[in-house]
């Protein structure tokens, strides 16, 4: 019963959860939440009601409705109501058959992971269960790579002090491994069943929330009551790693899991169009009744004045009075029904179903586009909705996930600075830097990883020569850090906090310099095939304020303090005497960071045992100091780490997709606005945000960090103070009223083209037109000069500053700070702040909306998003399976909108347009027969014209016009990303140009009926008869009708292909061939029926009078609309036109190139944030110090793979490194060499130094 909605127990808000380990009964009593989980829209139960009422909340199916049960009354109907049941049942059936294999796929998604087993303690032994079947307070095992079944306590695991460590990339995206623990009094229990199945603990903690990154609760065993807390935890969609087996109690399960609760619900997703055409269809039913209306009222004064007294010829129904008014008055209440259903082809049905099938086939050209395919992975683009097609064409604001989105989550070591001399970059023999790195051959080592790849020999020479500059370097990377090593097969795989950390110490090991294994008081290094013990005196972890890390070891009697950090925490750090070298590094520094690589300095200091001890005892007395011992320990660490040598720097390649520069570049230029929310820290971000060029160095970038919220608001009205002045000083823009929201439309702005209304520098020659409106004054420039590169604003806000500034009292504030920047990147998000900020926007700014990635955390903004795009990449399917299209590339988003969206919203735009036309010509000749026939609802066509003018006589050139009509190719639309803009704007369907196509509709009915009817009404055919009766003048217009509208199609039509010569044709040429089969004498003797239109089409069309009459008809029609079409694409031509034009003849691709180079080589330098991407947790330096987390082996069971690099998904080897780097005036000019001979294998041989 609890499955029927309706039927369900109303749930009992928990304010905290109390819950006995291993007593299922009293567990159950209190009714928490199964494991079991459910994405779906329908069950068999719901699916009949929700999904009829989802279709019948389009007003054009209540419409249809409604018309079916008017036809069900003979006394008014002059059609059968087959004539609707049938299209209306099939257009149902098509859309429930399309929604039913939607849900069946999320109900199978579902069956799946409800369905995996685990094995939970059931009395003294392992009973294996399926997920679906574990309730909270059951004890489970997990073993090493399984997902965590539920939310658990930890209680035990294999490893000594119950340490455990997990993989959260299901959660915020991260791949490196997390630390979790068990508490100290439990993980003695370790896999004894006998206790475990005894353990009768009582869990209080709080009751199920959303967030991530919070556990309070308290454990009661023993009469001692124990704190628990996030360190406690794994929670469902963690995945336990590197640990043989884990146990654990359930203490949220399913829908209350902190997964499940920052996953959106599944909601029913209609396009801006759709909900358009609803008002759409109220106004044409508004139309429809005030025709009718006059009718009516034309029926009642006719029937009352002049068919009273003509009754012996057209006699009154037995049902009507005979009273003259009374009699009057019921025939045109009847007559109102009876031209409702006449008139109804306003809106035919076959408009939903022709949408329906354009949208097909629009889904199709994705799904079948080879261009979209991931051949690595083999993933083929695909649309797993119809229904959104036209909205690809109006994004407006892209929200992006970034780690496995925009990027592949691979660290490799780039580049390096060593005292002054980088390495990493390749010059060919003229000096000049070789950028293309596919010229390159990559030097060949002895042990590398599969993605590392390294292109100068100048590194290796020093190495060989026992540089010992260079040797310290490697040394301090192999040494300065807390990375786990484990071993397998004679192969060392590193297990670290942060994909960097992991990079560094593998390149060292590359390079020679192997970190092999550690305890908690020694470091063990080998260099080339000599071991080298340090002694490892203190770690000085990682934390988020000292964006540093040391480490203190002692050798051969000397002791040295290693340190590694962000540039410009090291920088203050150093002695003075290494200014000069730290002005040197800065260039490099600057040169790494501008290249988009994310760079650390490296620097060290030997202490003398005396300073040593000193310290040592000030250490001793901050910890275990009673007030303030952290700012005391952060104290004694800010004191040794003082008066460092410069070693270096480091600079690490966070790989980007292949294409994601270019698409996103190209994406922003459409006028596309793209928000990254992501799970990094802002310094990792931002760094990315350069090497994809979501942000430019000549980009006004903002930064809020605050952590409180009167300080994020202090900070926005900052930003905002800062926002001002910087248009008030570039654009010569005055803001009066600085309370009303900042908007570039206001001062009349492109922000596609700031240097237009760029103020000029130099007065003396300008000219400068003054515009006033609203609360500013715009000056816009006619000459431009040299001056400051500007390319808009970018903000950067973390996800705690996010949280205060997502709250009511200052989200307003935040939304249009946002909403004045090109990009935004929004910082350790959780999965639920990224919904709430798409639905920010959404709700406020009224725009089309986007949402794209790859992984579970992702699902709730893809949801909430007009449109949700998934990435079938290394987190696995959940967000391909909440998605309404999915591809296995974020560079494939750029030919999805810019080509695909594109098309299909111009496509859809030209055909509706058309098809209103189209019908209103056909309607309107049936209201102005009413005039001409007594206002008695008789039609002017065969009835069987009526039946198949919108399926065989009109039908066909309108698809192949929604299907394959394009203005320019492919290429150029992702050439010209222009040309996207006007989906955005809404300019090729919007209100004021469906009128206009009623107008043109209205109109065209006129000419092709008064026309004819002029023609026809006083000639005679040769045989003296006249031409003027009801079926030959029907026939006239109807044939006049199918051509022009097909021909005014054509005039629509871009395209031209065979298939659509052949449809526009062929529909006519089948027009004639219908009417003459239709009309001939062999229906009659067929059927044997009296038919009024037999011989009509051969007597008509034997006449001249008919084909002066058609020729005369489209002159009059088209000749206005071909004129106007060439007046407006020769004088006044829109961006469509030109680039149709440009198409045909290239003529700016020249200057779109000069203009490139000129912008690359104008670029201005920035000062650089350091990327260094620690994990944001805490460092493991404790745990290692401790003795708790040491070197081990290497789990034999269940690996995935054997990389040697485990944080890292395997990518092919054949993958080129990507090198973003300025372009050069000389590289444009000079040939390229190759200074390589071959693949060169080297062994580094440590040389003693003497």
């Amino acid at each position: 019963m609890n499955k029927i909605p309706f039927l369900k127990k109303k749930k009992v808000e928990e304010k905290s959860r109390t819950i006995r380990a291993n007593d299922s009964e009293a567990n159950a009593a209190k009714e928490f939440a199964g494991n079991q989980i459910s994405t779906s829209k329908y069950n068999l139960i719901t699916f009949l009601p929700k999904n009829l009422f989802e279709q019948f909340r389009r007003l054009a199916n209540a419409y249809f409705l409604f018309l079916l049960c008017l036809q069900l009354i003979p006394q008014i109907s002059s059609l059968a109501p087959v004539t609707t049941i049938l299209p209306l049942v099939f257009v149902l059936s098509l859309t429930a058959i399309k929604d039913a294999s939607d849900d069946f796929a999320r109900h199978r998604s579902d069956n799946q992971v409800n369905n995996r087993e685990t094995k939970t303690v059931v009395g003294n032994e392992l009973v294996t269960r399926k997920w679906r079947d574990i309730k909270v307070g059951d004890m489970v095992r997990l073993e090493n790579n399984e997902f965590v079944t539920a939310d658990i306590v930890l209680i035990s695991t294999s490893e000594p002090n119950g340490l455990c460590y997990i993989e959260t990339a299901e959660l915020d995206g991260e791949t490196n491994l997390k630390a979790r623990q068990a508490l100290e009094e439990t993980c003695g229990l370790v896999d004894h069943i006998d206790q475990l199945s005894s353990f009768d603990a009582e869990i209080e903690y709080e009751a199920p929330n959303n967030n991530l990154g919070r556990f309070e609760g308290n454990l009661t065993w023993k009469e001692k009551t124990l704190p628990l807390k996030n360190d406690n935890v794994l929670l469902r969609g963690t995945r336990l790693r590197n640990t043989h087996w884990a146990f654990g109690i359930v203490c949220y399960a399913g829908s209350d899991t902190k997964l499940m609760k920052n996953s959106g619900k599944a909601k029913f997703k209609r396009t801006k169009i759709d909900h358009l055409l609803n008002r759409i269809i109220l106004g044409i039913f508004l139309f429809l009744l005030i025709m009718c209306a006059i009718m009516t009222i034309c029926s009642g004064f006719w029937e009352s004045f002049v068919g009273y007294d003509f009754r012996k010829y057209l006699p009154w129904e037995t049902y009507v009075s005979i009273n003259q008014q009374i009699g009057a008055l019921e025939i045109s209440l009847l007559v109102f029904l009876s031209y409702i259903i006449i008139l109804n082809t306003v809106v035919p049905i076959s408009l939903y179903v022709s949408v329906e099938f354009i949208r097909l086939l629009q889904s199709k050209w994705i799904d079948w586009d080879i261009k979209m395919y991931y051949e690595p992975n083999n993933v083929p683009a695909q649309a797993r909705t119809t229904t959104l097609n036209e909205e690809l064409g109006q994004i407006e604001y892209i929200f992006s996930d970034k780690t496995g989105t925009l990027t592949q989550n691979i660290m490799t070591f780039n580049k390096c600075s060593v005292r002054g001399k980088v390495y990493g970059y390749v010059n060919d023999e003229a000096g000049n830097e070789i950028q293309d790195t596919e010229k390159l051959k990559p030097i060949e080592f002895q042990e590398k990883d599969e993605d590392f790849e390294w292109y100068d020999q100048k590194l290796l020479d020093a190495i060989k020569k026992n540089d010992k500059d260079v040797n310290n370097f490697f040394t301090l990377l192999s040494v300065c850090h807390t990375v786990m090593p484990e071993h397998k097969d004679g192969k060392i795989i590193y297990q670290a906090q942060s994909p960097d950390e992991n990079a560094l110490v593998s390149a060292s090991r590359t390079f020679g310099f192997v970190f092999v294994g550690r305890t908690q008081s020694s470091i063990t290094i080998r260099v080339q095939d000599k071991e080298e013990a340090y002694e490892l005196l203190d770690i000085l972890d990682f934390d988020n304020d000292r964006k540093r890390m040391s480490v203190i070891v002692k050798k051969d009697g000397k002791i040295f303090l290693y340190c590694k950090g962000a540039d410009s925490k090291v920088k203050e750090r150093l002695d003075s005497s290494e200014k000069d070298m730290m002005t040197e590094t800065d260039e490099h520094l600057n040169k790494f960071a501008t290249d988009g690589f994310r760079t650390l300095c490296l620097a060290y200091r030997e202490l003398s045992e005396n300073d040593y001890k000193t310290w040592s005892q000030k250490m001793n007395q901050a910890k275990t100091s009673m007030e303030k011992r952290e700012e005391k320990v952060k104290d004694a660490y800010e004191e040794i780490e003082d008066h460092l040598k410069l070693v270096g720097a480091t600079a690490i390649e966070d790989k980007l997709q292949d294409g994601v520069p270019q698409c996103i570049e190209r994406l922003a230029r459409a006028g596309i606005k793209i928000w990254v929310l992501t799970g990094d820290k802002i310094e990792t971000a931002y760094n990315i945000g350069l090497s994809c060029r979501l942000l430019t160095n000549d980009m006004e970038t903002f930064f809020i960090e605050e952590e409180s919220e009167d300080g994020v608001e202090k900070k926005l009205k900052e930003v905002r103070n800062k926002m001002i002045a910087k248009i008030e000083q570039l654009f010569d823009v005055h803001i009066d009223n600085r309370d009303k929201r900042l908007d570039w439309k206001d001062w009349g702005i492109d922000v596609m083209k700031f240097d237009q209304h760029r103020r000029n520098t130099n007065t003396t020659n300008n000219t400068n037109a003054q515009r006033t409106n609203g609360h500013a004054t715009t000056t816009t420039d006619t000459h431009s000069n040299e001056r400051e590169p500007f390319e808009g604003f970018g903000l950067l806000i973390t996800g705690q500053a996010l949280g205060f500034a997502l709250k009511d009292k200052i989200k307003m504030k935040f939304l249009e700070l946002g909403t004045m920047c090109k990009a935004v990147v929004c910082c350790r998000v959780t999965p639920l702040q990224k919904a709430q900020v798409v639905e920010l926007v959404m709700q406020n700014e009224k725009k089309i909306t986007l949402a794209i990635g790859d992984g579970a955390n992702d699902v709730s903004m893809i949801q909430k998003a007009h449109i949700g795009v998934g990435i079938s990449g290394q987190e696995g399917r959940q967000a391909v399976l909440a998605s309404d299209y999915s591809f296995g590339q974020f560079r494939f988003l750029e030919r999805l909108l810019l080509v695909h969206g594109r098309w299909s919203y111009l496509r859809i735009s030209k055909f509706l347009r058309y098809f209103f036309y189209k019908n209103f010509a056909f309607t309107l000749c049936h209201f102005w027969f009413g005039f001409f026939s007594g206002f008695s609802a008789q039609t002017i066509y065969d009835p069987f014209f009526v039946a198949t003018y919108n399926v065989f006589f009109s039908s066909l050139p309108v698809l192949a016009l929604g299907v394959f009509d394009q203005d320019v190719s492919a290429d150029h639309s992702m050439s010209k990303p222009h040309l996207y803009t006007p989906g955005q704007n809404n300019e090729f369907f919007n209100k004021k140009i469906f009128a206009e196509s009623v107008i043109h509709g209205i109109l065209t009915s006129c000419i092709i009926f008064f026309v004819p009817y002029l023609s026809v009404s006083n000639t005679t055919r040769p045989g003296g008869m006249t031409q003027a009766d009801l079926q030959s003048f029907g026939f006239i217009v109807a044939t006049i009708m199918a051509i022009i509208v097909n021909l005014e199609n054509a005039l629509e039509t871009w395209y031209w292909t065979g298939l659509y010569h052949f449809v526009l044709w062929g529909t006519i040429v089948v027009h004639f061939l219908f009417h003459f089969a239709l009309y001939s004498t062999i229906i009659w003797k067929i059927f044997k029926t009296n038919y009024a239109y037999v011989g009509v089409a051969q007597a008509v069309l034997s006449t001249g009078n008919f084909w002066f009459t058609l020729f005369l008809t489209c002159a009059i029609l088209l000749l206005p609309v071909f004129c106007r079409e060439f007046f407006r694409m020769r004088f006044m031509p829109n961006k469509t036109d030109r680039a149709r034009l440009n198409q045909k003849f290239r003529t700016e691709e020249k200057a779109a190139f000069v203009a490139h180079i000129q912008h690359k080589l104008r670029q201005s330098k920035r000062s650089i944030r350091s990327g260094y991407a620690f994990s944001q947790q805490p460092g493991w330096g404790p745990l290692i110090t401790s003795g708790r987390m040491q070197s081990k082996s290497i789990i034999p069971t269940r690996q995935p793979s054997h990389t040697t690099n485990t944080t890292m998904p395997i990518f092919p080897k054949n993958r080129k490194n990507r090198v973003l780097n300025e372009l050069s005036p000389k590289n444009l000019i000079k040939p390229d060499h190759n200074p390589q001979s071959g693949p060169q294998l080297v062994r580094l041989t440590h040389v003693p130094s003497s």
